[in-house]
């Protein structure tokens, strides 16, 4: 098959991270398999998937243009399959899809986002009904969707579950934090609406000043400065790392005693999966998207409560005994979302026709 995916950008985030891991798989089947990128800036991401063999065709240096819809019809055209990701993209292709025979997908990779409201509803069933199928990457995902566009797309819906590559993870997991005085806690996120770096920060408060706080990612000038300015108002940011965008994850994670994804709201987070497999006790906020991966497996904290994160970081740098025991379960729940198989249910969602 020769197949195109369109995202955005390549800047940072988790469905960035996707294309970089499942599209050189998807090439690796036997498929013709390209990337269109709304705006086209050269980041670590974009770099990434070049080297692996994919061509990235960029459409400007925005994300917004109008423009993009002709130059979509013109690209697509080339294609029997095209999977968008992200609103514009979403948009973007549904558009261009009435002047071109191809069959197109999207995914739907958050349990919320800002359009679910009466006066988007409707140009959103417009949209999705353009779509041959609309993946979910999780339950959650889909029964908000469907709560949104309406029961009637139920059969249009199918849930695929997101995978990471746990080769990069199963090598190193066994290996020790770096030796130090220090406590390492990590948070990989980009820094957007949707995530809580901020309570994060306002639990190093309370914790000792021999630990210290890495937040890898880029994403919003803005929250990052509020990020940097909060740590100096709490006389905390002599302790917190800002790495920004990083290549290098798995051995951050292998180098941190505690991993933490705080957020208000998440779809199926690869940063929570990569957290459980990197053989770290992993802590997120007990919310939609979150609690049902981690339960049972990770330690859960209430939403924004600053003092119970700091309580159970402090928990889990003291006690061995308990993060060892914390680290094993988290091993076993990501060893569920391996991309090989994500990979396999898309190809199948496709049809598979080399």
């Amino acid at each position: 098959m020769r197949i195109l995916h369109v995202i955005t950008s390549l800047r940072t985030g988790g469905a960035e991270k996707l294309m970089v891991d499942m599209l050189p798989r998807m090439k690796a089947e036997g498929h013709e398999v390209d990337l269109c990128v709304f705006d086209g800036i050269r980041t670590p991401f974009y770099e990434e998937i070049e080297e692996k063999g994919i061509k990235v065709i960029p459409l400007g240096h925005s994300v917004y243009s109008l423009k993009y819809v002709f130059k979509l019809i013109n690209i697509m055209k080339h294609y029997d399959v095209v999977h968008a990701h992200n609103t514009a993209s979403q948009y973007f292709v549904a558009i261009a899809s009435c002047f071109v025979s191809c069959d197109i997908y999207t995914t739907e990779h958050n349990t919320a986002n800002r359009r679910r409201n009466v006066w988007w509803k409707f140009l959103d069933r417009w949209m999705y009904g353009r779509y041959k199928k609309v993946v979910c990457i999780s339950e959650l995902t889909k029964r908000n969707l469907l709560k949104h566009i309406g029961d009637r797309f139920e059969n249009r819906c199918e849930i695929i579950y997101n995978g990471i590559d746990l080769s990069k993870y199963s090598n190193l997991a066994t290996s020790n934090p770096t030796k130090t005085n220090e406590k390492i806690i990590i948070m990989v996120s980009a820094f957007r609406a949707q995530k809580d770096q901020k309570t994060l920060i306002r639990a190093m408060k309370h914790l000792p000043d021999s630990y210290i706080l890495h937040l890898v990612g880029g994403g919003e000038s803005k929250l990052i400065e509020e990020c940097e300015i909060l740590a100096r108002n709490l006389a905390v940011d002599g302790r917190i790392r800002f790495l920004g965008v990083r290549t290098d994850i798995p051995q951050l994670l292998f180098q941190a005693n505690v991993v933490v994804l705080s957020s208000h709201y998440e779809g199926l987070s690869l940063s929570s999966i990569e957290g459980m497999a990197c053989g770290r006790p992993f802590i997120a906020s007990d919310v939609e998207g979150l609690s049902d991966i981690v339960r049972g497996y990770g330690v859960l904290f209430p939403h924004e409560d600053d003092k119970s994160l700091a309580s159970e970081i402090y928990r889990l740098c003291e006690d061995s005994d308990y993060a060892k025991k914390v680290a094993v379960r988290c091993q076993k729940r990501a060893r569920m979302f391996d991309i090989h198989f994500m990979v396999q249910e898309y190809l199948k969602l496709y049809g598979d026709k080399k």
